[in-house]
């Protein structure tokens, strides 16, 4: 009985210890109880996924490559072809040209802005000092100091204008400028023609042809190889390599199906726009360019024969009304004609033009040469060369058709086309 009681009392002893303890951890986790957040679904984009998706299934474990997959992802990069790596030669070399024409493009135009600044302040200041001049004379002051000054300014200003008109910095600067234009252009053209396929030697003859031609056209130095800027005859600028190919030019087959996208519509719509091309826009910057170049000649001549008279009258201040007169008069005019000569950059303008003619010689050459091509393989794909001639001139390929066809329209008519082949310039 003792025994039984004794063992009732463990019994509910370990039972209520158990209890409280358990009771206990429960008011623990009660206390330190968080409460549950909701479920947040955050949306993964699609493409992202996708991917990923794809980068895991382009990666392939490597415990299933075997001996030839593993052998061809070791493998070296193939070895260039000797064009390839004269290319890429050529191509570091136009690069540096690029560079080199843009530096000395922003310091010719620099030195067109401050040559044109010096003379006008120089001429200004010497206009004054012979104003001044004439004054005091009048009033029984000496003047000689006055004299010397401005005759020795207007003397400096005359061969400053002589220098200065001769080498035309403003048309200096844009023959830099169109030169840095031109050589990023065949930068792209190389980088095209590297990224399309592996070039062959005759595409390094060519290209090479075309870097010497640009240097021929745009030279750097200006002692020995500047480009004449009066010459005799407006010429367009030529700044790529002429074809040696027969001048005369292919007659359209009306056999020829469709080859390598030519065709002989495609043929005579070329044609008719070489026709448009040479009576419309050549012809124009032409005239345009004789016209700047006349009006050129004459301001070169008037700048620096104003400021030498008025370096004469200057001289004789002081002994005459009309002597001062004249040396004011002249040196203020040949103020005016410096500024609007060199201030408005009519070099530039003439250079300016010189090159839109060219474009156009270079479009004409470029679409002759290619229709002289007999083998239709050998030509570049005919809707690709027609896009590419629709772009140079700002047209879509429908709008290079319909000019095509307004052209032979006129002249079956016996009359010239009232539009220009060109819609940028």
């Amino acid at each position: 009985m003792a025994s039984l009681q004794t063992s009732t009392l463990i019994f509910s002893s370990s039972f209520s210890s158990s209890s409280c303890s358990s009771s206990r951890r429960s008011n623990i986790n009660a206390a330190i109880h968080v409460p549950k957040l909701p479920r947040v679904r955050f949306a993964v984009p699609k493409t992202a996924t996708k991917l990923v998706l794809e980068g895991l299934q382009l990666r392939e474990p490597k415990h299933i490559l075997d001996n030839d997959s593993y052998n061809n992802h070791s493998a070296t990069p193939a070895t260039p072809t000797t064009a390839t790596t004269q290319l890429y030669a050529i191509l570091e070399t136009v690069a540096d040209r690029v560079e080199m024409h843009n530096n000395i493009r922003e310091w010719r135009d620099n030195w067109n802005t401050l040559l044109l600044n010096s003379i006008n302040m120089i001429t200004l200041s010497a206009s004054l000092m012979a104003g001044i001049a004439g004054t005091a004379a009048g009033a029984g002051v000496s003047v000689l100091a006055l004299n010397i000054s401005s005759t020795l300014l207007f003397s400096a200003a005359s061969g400053m204008l002589l220098v200065m008109n001769k080498i035309q910095p403003s048309q200096l600067a844009e023959e830099q400028r169109n030169a840095t234009r031109l050589f990023k252009q065949l930068q792209s053209q190389i980088q095209t023609m590297l990224a399309l396929h592996d070039p062959t030697e005759q595409d390094v003859k060519d290209t090479m042809e075309k870097v010497l031609a640009l240097d021929k056209a745009y030279p750097l130095p200006l002692l020995g190889a500047m480009l004449e800027k009066f010459p005799k005859k407006f010429e367009p600028a030529v700044w790529w390599p002429k074809n040696i190919q027969s001048q005369k030019p292919s007659k359209p087959n009306s056999q020829m199906g469709k080859i390598n996208g030519w065709s002989a519509e495609l043929e005579e719509e070329m044609r008719e726009i070489i026709e448009v091309v040479k009576t419309k826009d050549i012809e124009d910057y032409e005239r345009l360019g004789s016209l700047v170049l006349k009006i050129n000649k004459i301001l070169a001549i008037s700048g620096p024969l104003l400021t030498g008279v008025a370096a004469i009258g200057s001289a004789f201040v002081g002994q005459g009304s009309a002597s001062a007169i004249v040396a004011v008069a002249a040196g203020s005019l040949a103020s005016a004609v410096n500024a609007f000569q060199h201030g408005g950059q009519i070099g530039m303008v003439f250079e300016m033009y010189r090159n839109c003619a060219g474009f156009f010689n270079k479009l004409e050459d470029t679409i002759q040469a290619t229709l002289e091509e007999q083998d239709l393989e050998k030509r570049e794909n005919g809707e690709l060369f027609e896009m590419k001639v629709a772009m140079q001139l700002g047209r879509s390929s429908d709008q290079l058709r319909e000019l095509a066809l307004k052209s032979a329209s006129s002249r079956l008519e016996g009359t010239s086309i009232d539009e220009f082949g060109c819609k940028l310039f």
